[in-house]
């Protein structure tokens, strides 16, 4: 099965992608898209040039593990997702992705970490969201494999 890791935010959307037979999570261009209608359409087109058979969200759990308005927020937009795609959903706890993800991107890439500015082009461009997204959807894949469920 394919999969499509989906790191929400309200202006971008960090997304991933992963084939269940090879195991392997890879992050894809993010959902920059001026409006949100635009950035579902994105994800509709990803959907149907990967083949999706299944979406994993992000889940933003408190760091206690109790569910707030992020979260909140993010069980809407997967309702959108539900009732637009007719695909399975899967919430994955995403505590501290973005934040491994940006620590790992800029401790690979030297000329980024020197430069604010270049820290912040890759915030806006989304690929730290992606990188997060396949953080996340590459736990699931390690955690539904370690669990013989494929």
């Amino acid at each position: 099965m394919n999969y499509l890791g989906i790191d929400y935010g309200h202006k971008r959307i960090g997304l991933s992608y992963a084939d269940s037979s090879l195991g392997v999570a890879v992050p894809i261009a993010a959902a920059v898209e001026a409006s949100r209608d635009g950035r579902l359409t994105r994800i509709g087109a990803e959907i149907k040039a990967r083949r999706i058979g299944a979406l994993v969200v992000g889940y933003p759990y408190n760091m206690d593990g109790s569910v707030g308005e992020k979260a909140r927020e993010v069980d809407e937009f997967i309702k959108i997702l539900e009732s637009m795609f007719k695909l399975p959903v899967v919430r994955f706890d995403e505590r501290l992705s973005s934040f491994q993800a940006e620590q790992d991107f800029f401790s690979m890439n030297s000329k980024a970490k020197k430069s604010v500015a270049a820290r912040q082009k890759h915030r806006r461009s989304g690929d730290i969201d992606s990188r997060a997204s396949a953080l996340f959807l590459q736990e699931y894949l390690d955690t539904k494999d370690s669990d013989g469920a494929w």
